[in-house]
């Protein structure tokens, strides 16, 4: 049987006062339509229609190429939405019609929908949500044997309609070719002067075709997001469920409700993450790591056993059983090796450190490669940058540069090399010698005393 699905997103999203689309909006490091269509992916349905309008051009661009588009001009409604896209799927078959703005909406949900409609034969299956409030949703008209009769918008109930709590989630399932066949007959006689889709379930059971209703499990998978306060309840629900499958895999999260993680985060069983830490979008952490309070990452990734303190990673990759921090700061392209220690307030960006080297506190390395069992001192600096080009150092293996150093790059420093404290290197070391670069010390007997004389008759 063909399956296949259409996803509504052409809407204004005016309520979001936003230039971005509200289909765009980030929903823990996804955005909301998105979020829709990886439900659909996991339900078995490939290559949704994604019906655009507002600033389409936008919404396409960051979708990209895993779905298809069809371009809605004149929002005209619902129905006149699914038109549309009908062009664009399989003559016959199953569809899934559902809102880009449901971030929620779960693809388990949405395979219990096809699995009802195929088991009972629905024309239409919609799924329905019963809520504590059901203010702007439409409503769930049943006859009294517990049959889908029809669909009422809020803006078209009666008062005795607007008192039924079980809502329209604007997820559906249809024969396609039941679908197809009363398209043509919506009409436009409501108060907004639209094409409803959810006129369609009342023709289809004029004409005497079966349709039906299930309840979702968890109503709040029926969120749509309207606003920035909508936005931010999604978020949170969102990552109570991302936090909620770690833990269930093996990780401790201390607080939980103070640990951000986005959707894509990979976390290895048995690490533990403490409060106020931020793991975003395409991070990976391995086995047995620890990150303390005040993290952030970013599209890094930790091996196993890595330690980390008050420290911000981005586009960064640790090897195991590493320390990193308190507060380094490892910038794109930074690679460190396995066992090495990155300390206070050190700085990487573009460069290589070697295992089990150090770079202990309070230095900066960029681009440059350091090979293993290095010691970096306090104060070092890797000179990279003349004021227009950037230039690369290397180090070998088992080199000490000693604390307040500067490497002006390009230097090569051989294996075995002693850098004393202080120097400034602007040429190659050889392996195994030490090498001083600052000038010779020179004391002036009572230079300072005089000094301080002269300034006192200066201020008389």
């Amino acid at each position: 049987m063909n399956l296949s699905g259409i996803i509504l997103a052409a809407g204004q999203g005016t309520r979001m006062k936003s230039e971005l689309p509200k289909v765009l909006h980030d929903v823990c490091g996804l955005p909301i339509v998105m979020h829709v269509s990886r439900a659909f992916a996991q339900a078995g349905i490939e290559r949704p229609v994604v019906v655009v309008g507002n600033k389409h051009e936008m919404v396409m661009q960051a979708m990209g190429q895993a779905v298809e588009f069809a371009y809605q001009e004149k929002q005209l409604g619902t129905g006149h939405a699914v038109l549309t896209a009908l062009p664009k799927i399989p003559e016959d078959g199953l569809v899934v019609i559902c809102a880009g703005d449901m971030p929620l909406i779960t693809g388990d949900t949405i395979s219990k929908l096809i699995e009802k409609t195929i088991e009972r034969d629905y024309a239409a299956c919609v799924l329905t949500a019963v809520l504590p409030c059901a203010k702007g949703y439409g409503r769930i008209i049943r006859a009294q044997d517990g049959a889908l009769v029809k669909i009422v918008e809020e803006r078209d109930a009666s008062e005795e309609e607007k008192k039924i709590n079980e809502v329209n989630t604007s997820v559906y399932c249809f024969q396609v070719k039941a679908l197809r066949g009363v398209l043509s007959g919506l009409k436009t006689d409501n108060a907004q002067g639209e094409l409803y889709l959810t006129d369609a379930l009342e023709l289809l059971r004029a004409a005497g075709a079966r349709t039906g209703g299930i309840q979702a499990e968890d109503y709040r998978e029926a969120m749509g997001i309207n606003d920035r306060i909508q936005l931010a309840q999604a978020g949170k629900l969102m990552q109570e469920r991302i936090n909620r499958r770690h833990m269930l895999n093996g990780v401790t999260l201390i607080n939980p409700e103070s640990i951000y993680i986005d959707w894509n985060v990979e976390i290895g069983r048995d690490t533990i993450i403490y409060p106020n830490n931020y793991l975003c979008s395409g991070s990976r952490i391995g086995e047995n790591c620890t990150l303390y309070e005040g993290n952030r990452l970013e599209k890094s990734r930790l091996g196993k056993g890595v330690s980390i303190r008050c420290s911000t990673l981005i586009e960064a990759e640790v090897g195991d059983g590493c320390t990193v921090g308190p507060n380094a700061y490892l910038r794109p392209k930074a690679v460190v090796g396995a066992n090495a220690r990155i300390g206070d307030f050190v700085e990487l960006k573009n460069c290589s450190i070697g295992d089990g080297s150090k770079v202990s506190h309070l230095s900066y390395v960029g681009d440059a490669e350091v090979g293993s069992c290095c010691n970096i001192g306090c104060g070092v600096v890797f000179v990279n940058y003349d004021g227009k080009h950037k230039f690369s150092s290397k180090v070998g293996d088992n080199v000490f540069v000693g604390s307040n150093s500067n490497l002006v790059a390009p230097v090569v420093l051989e294996d075995g090399a002693y850098i004393a404290a202080g120097s400034t290197i602007t040429q190659d070391v050889p392996g195994g010698a030490l090498c001083i670069a600052r000038a010779r010390q020179t004391v002036k007997p009572g230079w300072a005393e005089q000094k301080r004389r002269d300034w006192e008759q200066e201020s008389e």
